[in-house]
């Protein structure tokens, strides 16, 4: 039997309806919801001949181990992970990429804002190591709001090898890290570019830091030593933005 995960949330029924409808086994809605919003779902999934459920709100709560599900939960075949050869694929189409690469981001709430804050952005593709990386479950899901369905997340066996690779595409390797006495707002980020940023709390390893090309960090003004991972990326990632634009 394949391998199947559970979906949750508005936005993440969505986006999943919109993009991938192929891997819906079944909808499960709370009895009683008759908001516009779930309606339509229901009715999208009934277009694509997905079964749908009406049920009590213990089940749901249940399916998805207290979450908040808004109303709506369904099970799914996985999703494809993607790895090394499909970052090659968007890298040969892309002539400026766009690149978040998140080392070591273990908390699903977290990985979900990146996510929906590098689809904001425009990022091409966020790399993430297979291990010691949180997963794209539910909870990403529900969080990235859609962004998990559309922005490829690569997981990749190897971060420096990558890092390495991009190099030879010649992509600039921006690292964030608490020690450099440059600040983000010092440097080019106008031209192809991978945004590195590190675990919650332990930054980037080791041998991730020895291979980005420049290690920038943001100006802290008040007496907070750090940001929550998901906010300073997307402070990072606009400021990208910001250069790429003018």
């Amino acid at each position: 039997m394949a391998q199947q995960e559970w979906l949750y949330g508005l936005h993440a029924m969505q986006s999943v309806l919109e993009n991938e409808p192929e891997r819906v086994v079944e909808v499960m809605v709370l009895k009683g919801r008759t908001d516009e919003r779930l309606v339509n779902i229901v009715n999208q999934a009934r277009r694509f001949g997905i079964s749908v459920q009406f049920c009590q709100r213990k089940t749901l709560d249940d399916k998805v181990n207290g979450e908040q599900h808004q109303g709506v939960v369904a099970r799914a075949k996985a999703a494809r992970v993607l790895d090394e050869a499909d970052l090659d694929r968007i890298l040969e189409k892309e002539s400026q990429p766009f690149l978040l690469v998140l080392d070591g981001i273990t908390d699903p709430h977290n990985l979900g804002a990146c996510l929906r804050t590098a689809d904001g952005a425009g990022v091409h593709a966020v790399v993430v190591p297979k291990d010691k990386s949180a997963s794209l479950n539910g909870t990403v899901r529900k969080v990235a709001c859609g962004a998990a369905e559309v922005i490829p997340l690569i997981q990749v066996t190897n971060l420096s090898r990558s890092l390495k690779h991009m190099q030879d595409k010649g992509i600039w390797i921006v690292g964030t890290a608490g020690e450099t006495d440059k600040t983000l707002y010092d440097v080019n980020l106008k031209g192809p570019t991978a945004l590195v940023m590190g675990a919650e709390g332990k930054g980037m390893r080791r041998l991730t830091r020895e291979n980005c090309d420049e290690l920038v960090k943001l100006p802290m003004a008040g007496s907070v030593s750090s940001l929550n991972v998901s906010v300073a990326t997307g402070v990072c990632l606009y400021e990208i933005v910001r250069q790429r634009l003018s």
